[in-house]
């Protein structure tokens, strides 16, 4: 017999929820084979506990294949060559997490971010404010103001900016070839590569210049390579994913009847609603992992080398996390959720998208109260070949 296929009937076609069919999943919860769409077949997990179990254990389920290699066929296949820090596992993964986790997540760096997210955003709402209407929302705001706090943070001028874009472009686009990726990509890795010899030379006040401090005290230091690997990971991922989440939350605040005017009546709810647009859509087709050794979820034996797809969506949506789940409630106390990830690989430019995505519901809240969509909601063009979910553009205006 064939194997369901992902994605699950309905998935590209529902808006702001997951298929029916993921709740009767996490009724029992079930565990089923699927096949993927670049040839895997699959375990699909898509309860809450069963999603923070197999992302919480690196022992059992391994990164090597790629995160999103069920759905990316410029990952290369299972036995293609290790291209990033996602797919270390264990030691080398701790090593190089060590040495850039703390200068895009410690406290005292945040709050030195804030006044440029602030900035930045206020500028990209004055321009959009005094734009003609409707306004192309994700490209001309999303998007700029992603790209200018990422590429402010590592160094990269206005000029270079295009490098990122393409790089992000061709890295989630789903029908992109290993060679297509490769040339893609190798103009923002020969840019960094030599922005990392700059800095070590003339160290600076950014993120890279940090690294290269923070590493040089570590028993391994780390390598030229990995510098341009890593920051190049981050200028990708909080351009694309984090701008995808703006507009698609946004689309989704204006579309829920009663959540924009309660964000509007109440700014400071901003940091709550982020959370829970976080929660209530993601903007990702699951993680992959593998499993290391014979082991089981849910009673369901998995044999050592045999995929797993963790379906984060679905699990959020899980009762056992809110009796409520399914519902969008921007008044609701932030908690535990998988929106960004879970475990050792979480997403580790988390507290920077918390603070664009805080800054920006929260700016638009207080001065553009009567912003709204400017199409029927079926009329908007969402993304169709990628794995970061949400509209393609948004026109929006405003009274």
């Amino acid at each position: 017999m064939s194997l369901p296929a992902l994605p699950l009937p309905g998935e590209d076609q529902l808006p702001f929820d997951p298929p029916p069919e993921y709740a009767r999943l996490r009724a029992a919860p079930r565990v089923i084979r699927v096949a993927c769409p670049t040839g895997l077949d699959a375990w699909l997990v898509s309860d809450y506990a069963g999603v923070r179990e197999v992302l919480g254990d690196g022992r059992r389920f391994s990164t090597r294949p790629g995160q999103a290699a069920h759905v990316l066929g410029a990952f290369g296949g299972p036995d293609a060559p290790i291209s990033g820090f996602s797919q270390l596992d264990g030691p080398e993964h701790i090593r190089i997490r060590r040495n850039f986790a703390p200068q895009v997540s410690h406290p005292r760096r945040l709050a030195e971010l804030r006044p440029l997210v602030e900035q930045i955003t206020d500028d990209a709402v004055t321009r959009m404010l005094a734009s003609p209407q409707p306004y192309p929302l994700h490209s001309r705001f999303s998007t700029a103001i992603t790209t200018a706090v990422i590429a402010e943070l590592i160094g990269v001028p206005p000029d270079r900016h295009q490098l990122l874009h393409d790089a992000a472009t061709a890295l989630f686009t789903t029908s992109t070839t290993p060679d297509e990726l490769r040339r893609a990509v190798e103009p923002l890795w020969a840019y960094l590569y030599q922005l990392v010899a700059t800095r070590r030379a003339r160290p600076g006040d950014d993120v890279l210049s940090r690294m290269i401090e923070h590493s040089a005290d570590s028993a391994r230091p780390l390598t030229d390579a990995e510098l341009t690997e890593m920051n190049g990971a981050l200028l990708i991922a909080g351009f694309d994913t984090t701008a995808s989440m703006i507009t698609y939350g946004l689309v989704c605040l204006l579309n829920t009847p009663g959540q924009w005017e309660k964000l509007c009546a109440d700014p400071e709810l901003a940091a709550s609603a982020a959370e829970e647009l976080v929660r209530y859509l993601g903007v990702g087709a699951g993680l992959l992992r593998q499993a290391t050794e014979d082991t089981e979820v849910h009673g369901q034996p998995i044999r050592a080398g045999d995929y797993v797809v963790v379906a984060l969506q679905s699990g959020n949506r899980d009762t056992a996390l809110h009796p409520d789940a399914g519902t969008l409630d921007v008044t609701r106390k932030p908690g535990a959720h998988l929106g960004f990830g879970h475990g050792a690989h979480a997403c580790v430019g988390q507290q920077i998208a918390r603070i664009e995505l805080t800054t920006v519901l929260g700016t638009l809240a207080r001065r553009a109260p009567g912003l709204r969509v400017a199409v029927p909601l079926e009329e908007i063009v969402w993304k169709k070949d990628s794995v970061v979910r949400g509209p393609a553009e948004l026109p929006v205006a405003w009274s």
